[in-house]
């Protein structure tokens, strides 16, 4: 839900697509050998890997890079939609993004106020899933799918 993120592993290839204009979509290289074959071995499996963003308008040239790298989301098996902050005033959102995994385990990434991951924190909080599905539903029913959202 940022309009940017200062994540080190990501840090060399932003500064690149700064410089170049040009993201590194190459699989092999920067943090996506790790994340590709985990998202593709569980689309495989029949999970359903979604994934919405949340961003300003005019975007940052954060999210020109994270938009210009998600076609490697896409190759794995993510669904990506992008939320225009505007069109997300009137729904409750959780204060931090979150992953929700089997629609009862919620992962919460902190950030620091620059950006950088802090830390995360886990709960299986029957409530806390339902608040988190719900939200995520809203904003999946709004949001564009990534093939028709243009930065």
């Amino acid at each position: 839900m940022r309009d940017q993120y200062a994540v080190g592993d990501e840090a060399e290839d932003y500064a690149a697509f700064l410089r170049t204009g040009v993201a590194n979509t190459d699989p092999a290289k920067s943090f996506w050998p790790k994340w590709l074959p985990l998202v593709a071995d569980a689309v495989a499996r029949g999970v359903v890997v979604r994934r919405a963003r949340i961003v300003s308008e005019p975007v940052t040239d954060y999210i020109r890079y994270e938009h210009a790298i998600t076609l490697l989301n896409l190759r794995a098996g993510e669904d990506v939609r992008w939320l225009p902050r505007r069109r997300a005033s009137d729904l409750a959102l959780p204060g931090n993004d979150f992953w929700l995994l089997d629609g009862r385990i919620v992962q919460f990434n902190h950030f620091t106020g620059k950006g950088d991951w802090a830390s995360k924190e886990h709960t299986e909080d029957p409530d806390v899933a339902a608040l988190c599905a719900t939200a995520f539903e809203a904003v999946w029913r709004r949001a564009v799918p990534h093939e028709k959202y243009t930065v």
